[in-house]
């Protein structure tokens, strides 16, 4: 790599057909695997990971549009929904909304709603589910980190308060909610935190909750922030870190070698921030970017055909 680019994509990309009018694509974050659904699956479902171990192609029975699909971890059971009333056998939600499904082990699943979430057990001999654990909750988006199995759910009107559960071995823990803190508060009240703005990662062996908290227009702010909450198994969320992107715009997140890597769109370059590296301010550890911005070493995809 050039010592003018900091960051390069992988040498290995996984290539998909496109999505069109009657090819749609989804991704698995938590199998980091590409579905490419033909015809609602009737001519083919193909599915691509990070290596060639884990492409998978089927086909299935098209029964309407495909709005999400995953496979549980090492592939052993696929779901698929494509209503907002239905997943897989999972017909009886009352009233509520499925947001989506989340496989948080080969064999356990959990449903978001907006009335709350539901976890099961697969009993794949029997074709039956178990129903370990339900709460109810409104429930606005949700985010689920499969390296910790913890789900993230926006409640209330503006969104910004979030409740936390971890997942492990068939039980689940309800952890600490905690406020996200807004520029300004909308009045009348309305949602006014996205699932855009946040991302979950795991930084130095921590887990943090990471919010874009972008430039209000009726403060004198230089620009936009990512600000941390540390989020702990147990015990009360804190606001620890705050990274100064020092512009505005449309910018999105990655954690690279416990590195926070921030990308901003209109310049095409990227920041990379070290939250070790710190400068306190009260209780708050500020961080500025660690190096200058710098775009992602060009790479040019090779297709099929190409000489």
């Amino acid at each position: 790599m050039s010592d003018e680019y900091y960051l390069e994509l992988s040498e290995n990309p996984v290539q998909f057909e496109n999505a069109s009018s009657v090819n749609n694509v989804f991704f698995d974050e938590a199998n980091k695997q590409v579905f490419a659904v033909r015809s609602g699956g009737a001519t083919g479902v193909v599915v691509k990971g990070p290596d060639d171990k884990s492409s998978v192609a089927f086909r299935m029975d098209d029964k309407g549009e495909v709005k999400c699909i995953k496979f549980s971890l090492g592939n052993k059971i696929l779901a698929v929904q494509r209503t907002t009333k239905s997943v897989v056998s999972i017909t009886d939600t009352k009233n509520a909304n499925i947001l989506g499904f989340c496989w948080t082990n080969w064999n356990e699943i959990v449903f978001v709603t907006d009335q709350g979430i539901e976890f099961y057990q697969v009993l794949p001999d029997k074709r039956t589910l178990k129903l370990l654990k339900s709460q109810s909750i409104n429930v606005n988006w949700y985010m689920y980190c499969p390296e910790t199995a913890v789900l993230l759910l926006s409640t209330t009107v503006q969104g910004n308060v979030l409740q936390p559960f971890a997942f492990k071995s068939a039980t689940v823990s309800k952890m600490s909610k905690f406020e996200i803190e807004l520029p300004a508060v909308p009045k009348p009240a309305k949602l006014s935190l996205s699932e855009r703005d946040i991302a979950v990662a795991t930084i130095y062996d921590q887990l943090y909750v990471m919010y874009l908290k972008h430039h209000s227009r009726s403060t004198n702010s230089p620009g936009a922030e990512v600000v941390l909450y540390h989020l702990p198994r147990e015990g009360t969320c804190r606001k620890t870190h705050v990274l100064k992107l020092n512009t505005t715009g449309k910018f999105a997140l990655n954690v690279v070698d416990n590195l926070v890597v921030v990308h901003h769109q209109s310049s095409q370059t990227s920041l990379i921030y070290d939250i070790k590296l710190r400068e306190l301010d009260g209780a708050l550890n500020v961080h500025q970017p660690v190096l200058p911005a710098r775009s992602i070493n060009p790479y040019k995809i090779h297709l099929t055909g190409d000489k």
